[in-house]
């Protein structure tokens, strides 16, 4: 399918938006289980808002525990040896991958209009970003389907040994809502990969997409009970999920203080595996031979990106103190030129934060900036009253004891600190508990090789920022979480190896 030009798809937006989606074009409510959709066995429902005008969307099913267990029970069914999921030759299971990406490619304008209806995020960011991410990542694992295989082992004796990769069997998946359909994609598509099945539970603020993506599942023809989706709040169903003794692994995206909840109710219940992709208070270093320009720019869209709604965030700008005060200003300058606004408006690169909660805290964090000492450069404030939009943040002047410093903001909050030298910038950057991403700016080849060596990242980005490619691996050292998602690695996280070791008749 011919890629549309921004243009286009700003043309097409303006026409069809009205026609597209509205409150009563939503039709994807309901609990999906077994290819079926249910309503709640409590018979419960919540809202689901949009965050740049307060408008209700819709209500939707509220899952709860019976309902992980039926979710369960229906994925289980689909995962027995001799189901036809387990009978499919594994380059149908890469057929079917790709079968939902062509379907994502036919809704690509509607998924994009609901998923900003329902995070706030920019209608381009959506289309261009999120759709763009979501149908490569099914693309990229759909041919993957055919390729993984085991090995033979030299061992000592005479004796054959080979290895097998075995799907590890029902996965839970428990996604956020700063990049819902992107994280569904993220999980489900090496999952299925590899021969599983999945109960993934979109985020309560953000399940239309989440939802919508269910019928394409079933439009498809995946076998019923591969795929089920439970809506609803993570003290309950995603509790349940990861509790559930009959769930092999769990795969989470979010908070580190919810990724430590469920690795500890993994443990408890049957020690289901787990991966963790967690928080962020992501450094970046900025030398003084660097592309000042380029910096400033790359840095801004790490920061300002979703509303800095983002565990990738660029949290920690450490500046060369010999171009420390041109950065302020030309990240000041920078700043200036981004467009607040409607999100379904093309021209907008700026929304509102999620919720009221979200926004609280970050007004909370910036206001600890301006009492601890942090000179505010620019922004700081909310754009108009009783709205859930921020201006782009600076401070500058920033020290490593500040909350703003220390804290993950997931706002729109650019700090920047100054620095003497390289060891200093290393050392600063790497005393956070947290280790996810890092970017190096600089035109010498040798200290970007020294540095990125240095630093305790799972990722680190040399003269970018934001370069995620489904072929790379992602994920995070420290408390950022464990395990990997994306590029062949993540095909490990989904699959049991097994060895079979042949004893073989002497022969002469």
């Amino acid at each position: 399918m011919a890629q549309k030009t921004e243009k286009q798809v700003v043309e097409e937006t303006a026409v069809s938006f009205p026609q597209a989606v509205n409150v009563q074009r939503i039709r994807h409510t309901k609990i999906f289980i077994n290819n079926e959709w249910r309503v709640s066995s409590r018979g419960r429902t919540f809202p689901t808002f949009n965050p740049a005008t307060g408008a209700k969307l819709c209500d939707v099913e509220e899952a709860d525990r019976e309902d992980v267990d039926k979710a369960v029970e229906s994925a289980k069914a689909a995962n027995q040896k001799g189901s036809l999921w387990r009978r499919m030759d594994p380059s149908s299971r890469g057929k079917l991958l790709h079968k939902l990406a062509d379907l994502m490619e036919r809704d690509r304008l509607l998924l994009a209009t609901l998923e900003t209806l329902d995070t706030g995020k920019p209608f381009l960011q959506s289309f261009y970003i999120d759709l763009e991410g979501s149908i490569k990542t099914l693309r990229y694992y759909a041919g993957w389907a055919d390729k993984i295989h085991g090995k033979t082992l030299p061992v000592d004796g005479n004796f054959m040994c080979l290895t097998k990769h075995e799907p590890v069997g029902v996965c839970g998946a428990i996604i956020p809502w700063n990049f819902p359909l992107l994280m569904f994609m993220w999980k489900i598509a090496p999952a299925l990969s590899c021969g599983n099945t999945v109960i993934i539970k979109p985020a309560e603020q953000t399940p239309l997409t989440a939802l919508h993506v269910g019928s394409l599942i079933k439009e498809a023809e995946f076998p019923p009970g591969v795929v089920n989706i439970i809506p609803g709040f993570g003290s309950t169903a995603g509790a349940a999920i990861a509790n559930h003794k009959d769930i092999d692994k769990v795969a989470f995206t979010g908070s580190t203080e919810v990724g430590q909840l469920i690795t500890e109710a993994a443990a408890k219940s049957n020690l289901k595996r787990v991966t963790l992709e967690l928080g962020g208070k992501n450094p970046c270093i900025v030398f003084a031979d660097c592309d000042l320009q380029l910096a400033v720019e790359e840095i801004q869209k790490g920061a300002f990106y979703n509303q800095g709604q983002c565990c990738t965030a660029a949290s920690r700008i450490f500046v060369e103190e010999t171009i420390y005060e041109e950065f302020v200003c030309r990240s000041i300058e920078n700043a200036k030129r981004i467009v607040i606004g409607d999100p379904l408006d093309p021209q907008t690169s700026h929304g509102p934060q999620i919720d009221q909660q979200q926004f609280d805290k970050i007004m909370d964090l910036i206001g600890s900036g301006k009492t601890e000492g942090a000179k505010l450069e620019y922004g700081g404030g909310a754009v108009g009253e009783k709205t859930l939009f921020i201006q782009p943040t600076i401070f500058s002047g920033v020290k490593d004891h500040m909350r703003i410093a220390k804290e993950e903001i997931f706002g729109p909050v650019q700090c920047i600190f100054s620095f003497k030298s390289q060891q200093e910038a290393v050392e600063r950057a790497n005393n956070s508990q947290y280790g996810l991403v890092s970017a190096v700016f600089t035109k010498s080849t040798d200290r970007a090789l020294s540095v990125s060596a240095a630093m305790e990242t799972g990722t680190v980005w040399i003269n970018c920022y934001n370069a995620l490619h489904v072929q790379a691996p992602f994920g995070g050292y420290k408390m950022s979480g464990n395990g990997r998602e994306l590029g062949e690695y993540a095909l490990a996280e989904y699959s049991e190896v097994k060895t079979v070791t042949f004893k073989l008749t002497e022969t002469t």
